[in-house]
C-alpha cells in the first residue's frame, strides 16, 4: 500500500507548482500550497483541492528569508504532521535582457529566489526529514531548467545561471544526504505552457518556440508534475543526485 505523503511545494499557487499539487492531492497526499504574493490564486487552489475531498493548506512565505522558511514548514507540521517531501518549485523570470543591460538589483532579485531560497527550503527539509537529525527520511526535488544547459543567450543568461546552481546543488546535496535516508534529484523542464513567459515579457513564447522542439510542442505543467512525483515515489527508490530532463527532447 502507498504511504501517504506530506509535500511543501513553493511556489505552488499557479503553474508548474499547482499541477505538482493538484496531482499529489488526487494521489492522497497532503500537500502546503506556498505562496509570496498571489494569495488569491494559492487560496483558490487550496479550495479546488479541497473540494474534490483531498488535503491542502496555503501558506504564504518569502523563501528568501530563513524565519519565514521555518515558518512554512512549522505550519506544513502542524496540520498534517512529518513531512516527507519538498518540491522547490518557486522561481522568477525577467524581461529578455542581455548581461550588459542587467542591474545588481535584477540578478540579486533572481538569486534570492531561484538559489538562495531553494537551499533554506532544502537545508529545512533535512533538518526535518534526515535520519541524522531524528527524521525518518524524505525525498526533495528541485525544478531547474533547460536554460541551465542551453544558457538562454540574448534572453535571460542570470536565470539559466540560477537553475545552473540548483542542478550542482541537487548533485552534491544527493550525496551529502544519500545515507540519511533522503534522496535528491531535479527535473529539469523545457519549453512548457505557464504564465512564467508572460511575467518575462514574452507571452508567446512557446507558440513561437515549439517548432525548434523535436516534439514540435510546448509541454504541460501536468507531464512535469508527473515526473516529479515518480521521482518522490518509491518507484524511484534507487534514483538520487539525476536530474530528469522533461522537455520535448530539447
Amino acid at each position: 500500500m502507498r504511504r501517504r505523503e506530506v509535500l511543501v511545494i513553493t511556489g505552488a499557487g499557479r503553474g508548474i507548482g499547482a499541477a505538482i499539487a493538484r496531482l499529489a492531492a488526487t494521489r492522497g497526499d497532503g500537500v502546503c500550497i506556498n505562496y509570496r504574493r498571489d494569495e488569491t490564486a494559492a487560496k483558490a487552489l487550496m479550495h479546488e483541492i479541497v473540494d474534490a475531498g483531498g488535503q491542502a493548506i496555503a501558506v504564504q512565505a518569502d523563501i528568501g528569508k530563513q524565519d519565514e522558511v521555518q515558518r512554512l514548514f512549522d505550519a506544513t507540521v502542524r496540520h498534517f504532521g512529518t513531512v516527507t517531501g519538498l518540491v522547490n518549485n518557486a522561481g522568477i523570470v525577467a524581461p529578455a535582457a542581455r548581461i550588459d543591460e542587467m542591474d545588481v538589483g535584477r540578478i540579486a532579485n533572481m538569486f534570492t529566489t531561484n538559489v538562495i531560497g531553494a537551499f533554506l527550503c532544502a537545508g529545512e527539509a533535512v533538518r526535518r526529514m534526515s535520519t541524522r537529525h531524528g527524521g525518518a527520511g524524505g525525498g526533495i526535488v528541485n525544478i531547474t531548467s533547460r536554460a541551465a544547459v542551453l544558457g538562454s543567450a540574448g534572453q535571460y543568461v542570470d536565470y539559466a545561471a540560477s537553475k545552473a546552481a540548483l542542478e550542482t546543488m541537487t548533485i552534491g546535496l544527493a550525496r551529502e544526504v544519500a545515507l540519511e535516508g533522503i534522496r535528491v534529484n531535479a527535473v529539469s523542464p523545457g519549453l512548457i505552457d505557464t504564465d512564467i513567459h508572460a511575467s518575462g515579457g514574452q507571452p508567446d513564447r512557446v507558440q513561437q518556440l515549439a517548432p525548434q522542439i523535436p516534439m514540435a510542442r510546448g509541454g504541460t505543467p501536468e507531464e512535469v508534475a508527473q515526473a516529479v512525483l515518480w521521482l518522490l515515489s518509491d518507484a524511484a527508490s534507487y534514483v538520487t543526485g539525476a536530474s530528469l530532463a522533461v522537455s520535448g527532447g530539447r
